[in-house]
């Protein structure tokens, strides 16, 4: 049975569906970037109303520490868990149920509540995780209904356009957040001796669940999507109803889809993790994991650094009155390092991706990232502690190379090198290796010595150059079908 519809997928023109397809998978992301970034400003506040916060008492560590690693947790087991049943099931099915656990959790960490401190954040922790497992389920689905969905020629580029409203979802967190505490501020009187501010407890519980809100728009979309054309030809061997999906989708007739080029289903029926898959699929599987474990033990644990090295530069650093103040001030941090690094990195992503390649960008990524860490960490106690301002241009560097590198590319990789069968299943794999990364980078990397630290980043991003090396094959310009083969 032939499968011309594939083919005219790989070469359609850009069109409506593609745009659309890109607003609905990337809400996810938005989302996602929001409520996993939120968290900073938030325990701010949560250290002012539970632990007496003052400017020069913060949270403890091990608090701020776990409401980051159980939602990364969270996202870790989603990414498993979805990732396989998107095999199993297909990819529109679960679509939406990953949605809701993100809506459930957003209105769940708003209602955290208690009789005493240690209920309200265990609580706030449990809806966290839920949260997590909602959004780890999100980034397989989204990333192979993206990669599924496009045309060949601009594959990459519409990817990267997903994972770029990652750096507007943060945006968008920062923005809600300064613009919330400037409305509970000004009635709140500026001194640190007051009681502890019943507003600022609301005010954190509407941070949260304003999230839900673009979740909320694109879900009706969401459900009205019809199941990937791959998924449907290739693994339930339904040729005609994909056919007639993509019907719905491409601005083309059925005989248009009919004269595409002649491709023949794969025989293959060897199982996940068996031995044929090993030698066929191992050692990309083992790059994609690799690489994006060391990518987030970096990306994850420098923004701690990055706020601490920003307040150094600023001279009211110990100026703020109240616990909107400070909140105002670390989101303020977040807007600056997302406008300034993170959006134009994946802007720059986005036209580089299907012109230059993934594995080059990926490694130029990490070669350049490696550079800047090793150039600061080397020297920092003889020069860099003492200019913090210089230091944090280049800290903005780093996130700018991460974006417009490894922390794209490792998210677009996995949906485009595995079989259809196994394609969801192998970037919840790699996607939850990351997770595991990034809390190894929360929980530890931020307890050290701040020169060790920067020349330990140096080194992982090193490892990631050479990990990108592992890889058997560039995927920009081929059809997913050509990788697998």
């Amino acid at each position: 049975m032939s499968l011309r519809v594939l083919s005219r997928l790989d070469t359609a023109r850009t069109q409506y569906c593609h745009f659309k397809a890109i607003i609905v998978a990337g809400m996810g992301l938005f989302t996602d970037a929001y409520h996993l970034f939120s968290i900073a400003p938030i325990t701010t506040m949560l250290g002012y109303i539970y632990y007496d916060e003052s400017p020069h008492h913060p949270i403890p560590h091990a608090v701020e520490s776990a409401m980051l690693a159980v939602a990364l947790l969270g996202t870790a087991i989603g990414q498993l868990i979805f990732g396989r049943l998107g095999d199993l099931v297909g990819r529109r099915r679960l679509y939406g149920l990953a949605l809701m656990l993100i809506m459930a959790g957003s209105i769940g960490c708003g209602f955290s509540m208690g009789i005493s401190k240690g209920y309200i954040l265990a609580s706030l922790g449990f809806f966290r995780f839920l949260l997590g497992v909602g959004i780890g389920g999100d980034y397989p689905l989204s990333a192979t209904i993206m990669s599924e969905y496009a045309n060949k020629r601009m594959r990459g580029a519409f990817m990267a356009a997903i994972f770029s409203m990652q750096g507007f979802g943060i945006l968008a967190s920062s923005v809600v957040t300064m613009v919330v505490c400037k409305i509970f501020g000004r009635s709140y009187p500026p001194s640190l001796n007051d009681p502890i501010p019943k507003k600022a407890d609301i005010a954190w519980r509407l941070i949260l669940m304003l999230g839900v809100i673009p979740a909320v728009m694109t879900f009706y979309w969401r459900m009205k999507m019809p199941e990937t054309a791959r998924y449907t030809a290739l693994v339930e061997n339904n040729v005609l109803q994909a056919t007639q999906d993509m019907e719905r989708v491409l601005d083309m007739s059925d005989c248009q889809i009919a004269e595409g080029h002649c491709l023949q289903p794969s025989q293959s029926s060897y199982l996940l993790f068996s031995k044929q898959f090993f030698l066929l699929h191992g050692r990309n599987l083992l790059a994609c994991s690799s690489t994006w474990f060391l990518l987030d033990i970096v990306f994850y644990s420098y923004p701690h650094l990055q706020s601490e090295i920003y307040f150094m530069s600023q001279h009211d650093k110990d100026t703020a009155d109240t616990v909107f103040d400070a909140a105002f001030k670390v989101a303020r941090l977040q807007a600056i390092m997302a406008c300034s690094s993170m959006i134009p990195g994946c802007i720059a992503a986005f036209f580089l991706i299907d012109r230059i390649g993934r594995l080059i960008i990926q490694a130029v990524g990490f070669v350049l990232m490696a550079i800047v860490y090793f150039s600061i960490g080397v020297p920092y106690d003889r020069y860099w502690q003492h200019h913090p301002s210089a230091l944090f241009i280049l800290y903005g560097l780093t996130s700018f190379f991460a974006n417009c590198g490894p922390n794209t590319t490792t998210f677009i990789l996995p949906a485009e090198l595995f079989p259809a069968r196994f394609r969801t299943t192998c970037h919840g794999i790699a996607g939850a290796a990351g997770k595991a990364g990034a809390i190894i980078g929360v929980v530890l990397m931020a307890s050290l010595e701040r020169r060790v630290t920067l020349i330990i980043w140096g080194g992982i991003c090193a490892a990631g150059m050479v990990g990108t090396s592992m890889f058997t094959k560039e995927t920009r310009g081929t059809s997913l079908e050509e990788n697998e083969d």
